[in-house]
C-alpha cells in the first residue's frame, strides 16, 4: 500500500479536499472562450483521485446535494412563483423533446450494435445520468416471461457495467455543454444573467462583485433662508411632517447649531441642513432659499433601520400618514427612503398604501427612529444571521418530501431528496419574501452553503465513479464508451435546438436551463450557475428537472420492452 493509499484509507476526507483543490485549480483553464469551469475539474480530478480507493460514505454525498439545492432553491423561490405563466408549457415541452430525444438514440444504438437488453438499459442510466434506471429497468428484466434465470441475470449485470462505463461523461458532458453552446451561439453568459435579472427586477439591475451605484438615493445638502424663502416664519413641524421622503435634520443660526424643536420657527439667515432622498430634495429645494455648501468637517450621524409593518394601527394607512403618525415628539424626525413589497422595491409616494409585512426603511438619528419602532412594527432582523428553526425546518421538510414515491403504469417512481429540497427551498424562499420576519437566510450564507454542497458533492461522484469506470473500460473496450458520449450529447444539440428554434425559448438563460433541467443534469445545472453568477436559470431548470425525473425513470422498462435482444443468446 503506498503512502498516499494508507492516508486516504485513514482519512478519505483528506482526498476529497484535496480533489476539491485541484479540481477548481484546473477548472481555472480556457482555451479561447471555452473555461472548463471548477465542476467539470472536480469531476475530472475526483475520477484521478478515486484510483487509489478513496471510500467515502454515500449519505455524505446525499447530504451536500441536498444542502446544494435547497439553497438553489431559496435564491430563486420568489422569481419561480411569480414567473409561473403560460410560457411554462414551452418550456414543459422542450423537457418532454428532451427526454424522448434521449429515449430515441439509445433505441437507436441499440438497434444498430444489437445490444442487449441490460446493455441498452445501461447505457440510457449512464449516459442519461439517471441512477433510478438501473432500478427499473432490472426490475423489468426479472418479471420477462420465456426468458432463462441466466440471461436475466447477466443483463441485469450488464445494466450495471453500462451505467459504470458510461456515467462519467454522462455527468461531464451536460457541464461541457454549459461552455460549447454559448460559445457557439455567441453568448456571454454572465451578461446574459445580468440582463435577465435587470429585466425581472424591473429595471433595477442586479451588480456584480466590485460594482456599485455611484448614484446614491440618499444625499444631504445645505440651504440659507432668505426673505424671499416659502419656510420664512413657518415651524419645523409644519415642513418636515409635510414630506415623507426628506427631514430637515440640522438648523444653525448666527453660525451656531441650535436645538431643533418642533415649534421652533425660520428666521432669514438660518441654514437648514436638509436630509432624503435624491428626486425630493431636487423636487423641494426651490422652497428653503440658495444652495450653499456644507463645510467639509460638518458631521450628521443618522441610521437606516429596516421595520417590518405589523403594526394593525398602520395597515391601510399611507406613508405620509404614516409619517405623521410616527414623527410626534420627535426632536429632528425621520424620513422614509424605502419601501419593500414582495422582496421587490417599490416606489415612495405620499398616498401609497401600506400593507402588512411591507419592509419600511426609516432613516434619521438613532434616538429618533428607536421612539418610534413600537409604533411600526418589528425590527427586520440582522442581515448576517440565519433562522435555523426555519432553515432545519426546510431541510426536513425537503428530505420527507424526497421520501414520496408512487407508480406510473406499475412502475415505482420516487421523488428523490434532490427535488425534495429543491421544492421545500422554493417554498421557503417564497415565505420570506412573503413575510420577511421569519426565515432569514443571508445571501453569504447561502451562497456559502451552495457552493461547499456542489464542491462536496460533485467530488464524491468523480471518487466513487473512477475505479468502476475504468476497470469497466478496459473489460469492454472504447466502443460502449464512444457510444455513451453519443448518449449523452446528440440529445442535448436535438433538445436546445428543438427548444431554441421551434419553441422559441431565445432567452439564452433559459434555453440553458431547460437544457440542463431536460436532462436532469445536477452537476450541469451547478456549472450554469457558476458561470451565470445569479439565480435566474432557476425557475426554467426546476420545471424540466421535474418532468425529466419522471420519464427518465420510466424509460427503463420501456428500453426492456422495445429491444428484442436478450443476453447470452
Amino acid at each position: 500500500m503506498t503512502l498516499l493509499e494508507s492516508i486516504f484509507t485513514s482519512s478519505p476526507f483528506i482526498a476529497l479536499f484535496i480533489t476539491l483543490a485541484l479540481g477548481y485549480l484546473v477548472g481555472k483553464i480556457s482555451i479561447g472562450r471555452f473555461v472548463l469551469g471548477g465542476v467539470a475539474g472536480t469531476l475530472l480530478v475526483g475520477v484521478m483521485v478515486g484510483q487509489f480507493g478513496v471510500q467515502i460514505d454515500p449519505g455524505v454525498k446525499s447530504i451536500f446535494f441536498a444542502l446544494f439545492i435547497y439553497a438553489v432553491g431559496f435564491a430563486g423561490g420568489p422569481q419561480f412563483f411569480s414567473a409561473l405563466n403560460r410560457r411554462t408549457i414551452n418550456i414543459l415541452l422542450s423537457a418532454v423533446a428532451m427526454t424522448v430525444f434521449g429515449l430515441l438514440v439509445v433505441l437507436a444504438f441499440a438497434w444498430w450494435f444489437e445490444l442487449d437488453r441490460g446493455t441498452a438499459a445501461g447505457l440510457a442510466a449512464g449516459g442519461l445520468t439517471q441512477s433510478s434506471i438501473i432500478g427499473t429497468a432490472g426490475d423489468a428484466i426479472g418479471k420477462l416471461a420465456g426468458v432463462s434465470d441466466e440471461a436475466k441475470h447477466l443483463m441485469q449485470t450488464n445494466v450495471a457495467v453500462g451505467y459504470a462505463v458510461t456515467y462519467i461523461f454522462g455527468s461531464l458532458g451536460p457541464i461541457l455543454m454549459v461552455s460549447i453552446i454559448p460559445a457557439l451561439m455567441g453568448w456571454d453568459l454572465r451578461k446574459e444573467a445580468l440582463k435577465l435579472a435587470d429585466a425581472n427586477s424591473n429595471g433595477k439591475p442586479e451588480l456584480g462583485e466590485g460594482e456599485f451605484n455611484a448614484l446614491t438615493q440618499l444625499e444631504s445638502r445645505a440651504f440659507r433662508v432668505d426673505g424671499e424663502s416659502l419656510v420664512l416664519g413657518r415651524t419645523l413641524s409644519d415642513v418636515n411632517h409635510a414630506q415623507v421622503d426628506l427631514s430637515i435634520q440640522l438648523i444653525e443660526r448666527d453660525g451656531v447649531a441650535i436645538a431643533l424643536e418642533q415649534d421652533e420657527r425660520f428666521k432669514a439667515g438660518d441654514l437648514l441642513v436638509i436630509t432624503g432622498r435624491r428626486k425630493a430634495i431636487q423636487r423641494y429645494k426651490g422652497y428653503l432659499g440658495d444652495e450653499v455648501e456644507l463645510a467639509d468637517d460638518q458631521i450628521l450621524v443618522e441610521e437606516n433601520r429596516k421595520l417590518v409593518a405589523n403594526n394593525p394601527a398602520l395597515i391601510g394607512k399611507t406613508l405620509l400618514e404614516i409619517k405623521q403618525q410616527t414623527n410626534t415628539d420627535m426632536h429632528r424626525g425621520v424620513y422614509l427612503t424605502d419601501v419593500v413589497r414582495g422582496g421587490k422595491s417599490i416606489a415612495i409616494t405620499p398616498d401609497l398604501v401600506v400593507k402588512k409585512h411591507d419592509i419600511i426603511q426609516f432613516t434619521g438619528s438613532p434616538k429618533d427612529i428607536n421612539r418610534i419602532e413600537s409604533k411600526v412594527g418589528k425590527r427586520l432582523g440582522s442581515a448576517s444571521a440565519t433562522d435555523f428553526i426555519f432553515f432545519g425546518a426546510g431541510m426536513a421538510l425537503g428530505l420527507v418530501i424526497g421520501l414520496i414515491n408512487f407508480k406510473i403504469a406499475g412502475i415505482p417512481v420516487t421523488i428523490g431528496s434532490g427535488a425534495g429540497c429543491l421544492a421545500s427551498g422554493l417554498l421557503v424562499g417564497w415565505l420570506r419574501s412573503r413575510n420577511p420576519n421569519v426565515a432569514a437566510f443571508p445571501v453569504g450564507a447561502s451562497n456559502f452553503i451552495r457552493d461547499l454542497g456542489l464542491a462536496v458533492f460533485v467530488g464524491i461522484v468523480g471518487l466513487e465513479a473512477g475505479p468502476g469506470a475504468i476497470s469497466a473500460i478496459q473489460e469492454h473496450g472504447l466502443s460502449l464508451l464512444l457510444m455513451g458520449v453519443c448518449v449523452t450529447m446528440i440529445p442535448q444539440f436535438l433538445g436546445f435546438f428543438f427548444s431554441y428554434y421551434v419553441l422559441r425559448i431565445k432567452n439564452p438563460i433559459e434555453a440553458m436551463g431547460c437544457l440542463t433541467g431536460g436532462r436532469s443534469a445536477n452537476p450541469g445545472f451547478a456549472a450554469l450557475l457558476e458561470k451565470t453568477g445569479n439565480a435566474t436559470p432557476v425557475f426554467t431548470f426546476t420545471v424540466c428537472y421535474a418532468i425529466a425525473n419522471v420519464l427518465l425513470t420510466l424509460w427503463g422498462p420501456i428500453i426492456v420492452g422495445l429491444i428484442t435482444v436478450n443476453a447470452g443468446m
